[in-house]
């Protein structure tokens, strides 16, 4: 049995943290030193790592004050971060390890390098690239981290940055499609976990990458074990395709 460690879990009561808490509290290696929710102070002190799963301001601050007491490292799962939040996540990151990811399944990870070879392997002048995602009714952010997190892939594959080349919403009278952009869609529904398409079209043919979450739990898990990973790492900010070992050095 591997060595215990203490974790924390912010945004306890939240579906995710409530997800997590159980995967936890399953495991002999594992104590969970604190629980707490958005406006609550932890204590920190017994933490070697803080699973993160609140809203974007909770994430930030939970970040600050992790960088300035060194420690402990993070796990943040938190969407819809503003790219102000986003810099504050990095900046602490240069104090505290920090595993940061829109997804924490093995399945999707493994989706996004096939996106990401499939868009250098495809000519973006005769490849048009659709990613569609559907999540539960309460979901507030779209399009959803993950799916961002393909369209970076792909934009990747193609050497651009999803920025130049995110195409805008469809709706209305839009012109025809430019050439090598990037499109989403959003799907907010009933109680879906998370199905994330990626669509690639010719004129002659079409190829559909797909991944369907069908218990939540394998978010969580995929949490616990970048939580894990982290615990003793140097700072930096890290991802699942770290923790994974996907990342080519």
């Amino acid at each position: 049995m591997s060595a215990i460690f203490h974790a924390g879990i912010s945004g306890a009561r939240g579906r995710m943290g409530r997800a997590v808490s159980a995967v936890l509290d399953a495991r002999e290696d594992v104590v969970v030193a604190a629980r707490f929710d958005r406006g609550e102070t932890p204590d920190l002190s017994l933490c070697d790592v803080v699973i993160d799963f609140s809203t974007p301001d909770s994430s930030v601050e939970l970040a600050q004050t992790c960088a300035a007491r060194g420690g402990p490292a993070l796990v943040i799962g938190s969407t819809g971060l503003s790219p102000e939040q986003d810099a504050e996540i990095l900046k602490a990151a240069e104090t505290v390890a920090i595993v940061r990811s829109g997804n924490f399944s093995l399945g999707v990870n493994i989706l996004i390098g096939l996106v990401e070879h499939a868009a250098l392997r495809l000519d973006a002048r005769d490849w048009d690239i659709e990613i569609t995602e559907a999540h539960h009714r309460r979901k507030v952010d779209a399009p959803s981290g993950t799916a961002l997190m393909l369209g970076e892939a792909a934009a990747s594959g193609r050497d651009e940055d999803l920025d130049d080349v995110r195409a805008a919403p469809w709706d209305g009278i839009t012109g025809a499609r430019e050439s090598g952009k990037i499109g989403f869609s959003s799907i907010r529904a009933g109680g879906i976990i998370g199905d994330h398409t990626v669509l690639f079209a010719s004129e002659d043919e079409t190829l559909t990458l797909s991944h369907s979450a069908i218990d939540r739990s394998l978010f969580a898990k995929g949490a616990v074990a970048a939580a894990a990973w982290v615990r003793g790492r140097k700072p930096g900010l890290y991802d699942m395709q770290d923790v994974l070992g996907f990342r080519q050095a």
